[in-house]
């Protein structure tokens, strides 16, 4: 029979962070998660993961609705990334999303963070475009008009 390390040695009967050659057929078979799994996963009364594998699970609540989250560590603590909600977010989805958040880790970049701060950059961008600035300084000067004149100015900046 061949020999090989091939799985965790916890799964094969070995020491907790040892590395022990053990027969390949004894070794556990990591099962991916299938789109048909997923799309037939029922809610129970707690909620429950299906594992993909390297971090992702499909989490199904008791009220019925499945999320995508990765479980990952950073900096010595255990976090967790929502990816999406199914079916919005296809398996083949949030296998891309794990990957591309596995490729950040690598460069040593949290992913829960870069996430917030993409997001506060979105934020800043759309509060100082022209429409929030142009409207500010209407509703600021408007007293000073006569109400014909704001109300030609408003219809001709909104166009």
């Amino acid at each position: 029979m061949p020999y090989g390390i091939h799985c965790h040695p916890r799964a094969s009967g070995g020491t907790v962070g040892g590395t022990i050659a053990t027969p390949t057929w004894r070794c556990p078979q990591i099962m991916r998660l299938t789109d048909a799994t997923a799309r037939n996963a029922q809610a129970r009364e707690k909620t429950y993961r299906l594992t993909d594998g390297r971090g992702v699970y499909l989490e199904v609540s008791p009220a019925g609705g499945k999320y995508w989250r990765m479980k990952y560590r950073f900096a010595g603590r255990e976090k967790r990334l929502a990816i999406g909600v199914y079916p919005e977010v296809s398996l083949k989805e949030a296998r891309g999303l794990r990957d591309s958040a596995w490729k950040m880790l690598a460069n040593n970049v949290d992913p829960t963070q870069h996430r917030t701060s993409v997001k506060a950059s979105n934020i800043e961008a759309c509060a100082n475009s022209f429409e929030v600035i142009a409207r500010e300084w209407f509703l600021k000067d408007k007293v000073k008009w006569v109400d014909g004149h704001s109300e030609k100015l408003i219809r001709r900046l909104e166009l």
